[in-house]
């Protein structure tokens, strides 16, 4: 009774004319032609108000003899609803009409779709049901076992002919049926009552989506251009949602169910230090799952190194944006100021619903991120990225005296995931989302990230702790990670290459082939020779970047070369070896890594030393060296991977392997042979007829 209150109480009668109720049910395409909606309420909550704006939003009607029923008095139990619901129906008996009651609710399609469901319940009133109402002692153990678990509630949904309803509202004693949900439930068990008034429960939430103890069931399903609360226990799309307050704060999604489109976001991204994998960040914009056309996009690019990267991605995808705009390093803006411009994009749109800002720095994985951050409904959240066995994250749990990170109790337990959920913390960087009403009504400022000597992302959280805003990081979902900039170079022709000790995961995405991991849950390596196995191992970004590199370096080298070991090159093709361009280290890495396992697998008790002292990439070329005459490898075993495509890039080349009279020709792009070197696997390269075919080698185990 104490929330009856507090919260805005309301009852909505929806009513619908029909000419003919038979011929409707005859014709279900037939829609009625009028809606009527009479709402109870103590004052103009913003429940009240976002229930008047769902309501307009799908065109129901909210009128009742040219007023709100209940409005400015105060109407605190069931008993006086009842009172004024029954003067209401009174003038309505005689009609043969539609009447829905809610109470606190916002609608999620239109009336329509909540008429046809009606029908096809095929019952003269629709009760809502609800799992969290305590029920009398004595009927506990007795007729509400029927009900498993569920309570009808007709004051929070009830659906039905307008006779029928006026038949209950007569059954109820104002002065002494206070308690609504018990006066419901009692009627709903009485199986002389449910017979005559023709009941039942909307047990699988067709129409009525009660959320206070059925948030478990409760997601949110997007289409394009529209969301809607789905229930996943159903698998149904409700028409009515309803919460108290408790599922209120727990559920924050119910403001999409009324949109029929998704929130417009400003997305702002900073390049403030040479970044790797920056085509491959700008690429996951293209794969967040929300529609282009509500994303406008702010670029600030400090590096001149990034500018062929974002020059390329505005050239390719620029359009498909609701608007594109790059600021480059030649306007010499700093971070903070930056910053504060892609902001205030935001803030000075009125259309503009989220600012949603991410560095560089972060990998998001996640497609549905910013989705999910949006569904949290907080006016500033982030989602937890960190860096991969360290301890760094973007969120601190406290602060020192001097306003900087400070060691806080359950701050590893949140990034390790140990305990999920939405923290309120006094810091958050690198990746975030601010509703845009905050950034125009409490956080105004235009220069928050350079208010003060601090670094931008600090400065700004000083500033929203001072305005009293709460900020979020939420672990709820694995979003994604923080990579490592400390150490990029970049003096190679492709330096994302150089990254396998200081970002590992990133460059196992990039370079490693995508069925690499099947070799050992789906034995999808072959055998097209006697121990000779055949296996995907790079992806063609790998494969291109490491033609690159090789001919930026530049081929047809000498004999003599003081880089390799013992300074002589003993078969002189067009080979460049990884000790030349400074790659040795980070070859064997990739052999100890991804090679190792395989060969572990394939030569059963075989255990490698995962060494190799002859490492390089071959080119073949029809005029200059196009084949390989037959030779033992020095090695234990030997690995071979194409590099190009044939029939595409080059015509002819394979390997024969004469012990066996076997020839493997049309060697897959990304895919490596390997095989015993010097005993029994003696071979040849086959000619490379046209094109020019490379192919990338180590003798592993010397």
């Amino acid at each position: 009774h104490m929330l009856r209150k507090i919260l805005s109480q309301l009852i909505v009668c929806l009513l619908a004319f029909m000419m003919n109720s038979g011929c409707m049910l005859s014709r279900p395409g037939t829609l009625p032609h009028k809606l009527l909606i009479v709402t109870i309420a103590t004052q103009e909550t913003d429940s009240f108000l976002r229930f008047m704006q769902s309501a307009g939003y799908f065109s129901y009607t909210v009128k009742v003899h040219g007023e709100v029923i209940g409005m400015g008095e105060n109407v605190t139990s069931g008993g006086q609803r009842t009172q004024l619901l029954r003067d209401v129906m009174g003038t309505l008996s005689s009609e043969d009409n539609l009447v829905v009651m809610v109470m606190d609710v916002i609608f999620a399609a239109d009336p329509g779709e909540l008429l046809k469901k009606f029908y096809q319940i095929n019952h003269k009133v629709v009760l809502a049901v609800q799992k969290l109402i305590q029920p009398e002692e004595r009927m506990a153990q007795g007729p509400l076992s029927e009900l498993n678990g569920k309570r009808p509630l007709g004051s929070v949904g009830l659906i039905g002919y307008a006779p029928y309803i006026n038949k209950i509202f007569e059954q109820r004693n104002p002065l002494e049926d206070d308690d609504d949900h018990l006066f419901y439930t009692r009627l709903y068990l009485d199986p002389l009552q449910r017979e005559l008034l023709n009941v039942t429960l909307d047990d699988r939430c067709e129409i009525f989506q009660t959320l206070n103890g059925a948030l478990g069931e409760v997601r949110l399903k997007f289409e394009p251009k529209k969301a809607r609360v789905r229930n996943a226990a159903y698998d149904t799309l409700p028409v009515v949602i309803h919460g108290d307050r408790n599922a209120r704060l727990s559920f924050h999604t119910c403001c999409f169910c009324f949109m029929k489109e998704y929130p417009r976001v400003t997305l702002g991204v900073f390049i403030e230090q040479p970044t790797p994998f920056l085509p491959e960040f700008l690429e996951r914009l293209l794969v967040l799952d929300y529609p282009k056309d509500c994303l406008s996009v702010f670029i600030h690019n400090k590096e001149v190194y990034h500018k062929k990267h974002v020059r390329r991605f505005r050239e390719e995808n620029g359009t498909i944006f609701k608007n594109f705009k790059v600021v480059g390093p030649e306007e010499g803006l700093s971070e903070g100021e930056a910053r504060n411009m892609g902001m205030d994009l935001c803030r000075r749109d009125v259309e503009c619903d989220f600012y949603f800002s991410m560095d560089s720095d972060v990998t998001l994985t996640n497609g549905a991120a910013l989705r999910l951050l949006i569904e949290q409904n907080r006016k500033i959240i982030a989602p937890l990225v960190s860096r991969r066995g360290k301890m760094s994250s973007n969120f601190w749990g406290a602060l020192g005296p001097d306003g900087y990170f400070a060691r806080s109790e359950g701050y590893l337990d949140i990034v390790r995931a140990r305990r999920v959920g939405v923290w309120n913390v006094p810091y958050v960087g690198h990746v975030y989302l601010i509703k845009g009403t905050t950034l125009r009504e409490q956080l105004r400022q235009r220069d928050a990230f350079t208010l003060s000597k601090l670094e931008p992302d600090v400065a700004l959280c000083r500033n929203i702790r001072e305005l009293g805003i709460f900020m979020y990081i939420t672990n709820c979902h694995e979003f994604g990670r923080l990579i490592s900039t400390a150490n990029y170079k970049t003096t190679h022709y492709n330096n994302d290459l150089w990254q396998i000790f200081e970002n590992p995961e990133d460059w196992k995405e990039k370079y490693i082939h995508p069925d690499y991991s099947r070799i050992f849950t789906q034995s999808i390596v072959e055998e097209p020779c006697q121990d000779v196995f055949w296996f995907p191992i790079f992806s063609d970004k790998a494969c291109d970047e490491l033609i690159g590199e090789m001919e930026n370096y530049g081929s047809g080298a000498p004999n003599w070369d003081t880089q390799l070991e013992g300074g002589y090159e003993f078969f002189p093709r067009d080979d460049v070896h990884m000790a030349q361009i400074k790659y040795e280290k980070e070859w064997l890495h990739f052999i100890r890594e991804y090679i190792s396992p395989v060969a572990t697998k394939v030569f059963f008790g075989y255990n490698t030393k995962s060494y190799a002292r002859t490492n390089f990439v071959a080119k073949y070329t029809t005029d200059r060296l196009d084949t390989l005459k037959p030779r033992h490898d020095i090695s234990t075993f030997t690995i071979n991977i194409a590099l190009n495509k044939e029939g595409t890039d080059f015509q002819g080349g394979g390997c024969k392997f004469h012990r066996y009279n076997c020839t493997i020709e049309s060697l897959r792009k990304g895919w490596s042979l390997m095989h015993p070197g010097t005993l029994t696997h003696q071979h040849e390269g086959l000619p490379t007829t046209s094109g020019t075919r490379y192919i990338a080698v180590s003798f592993i185990d010397p």
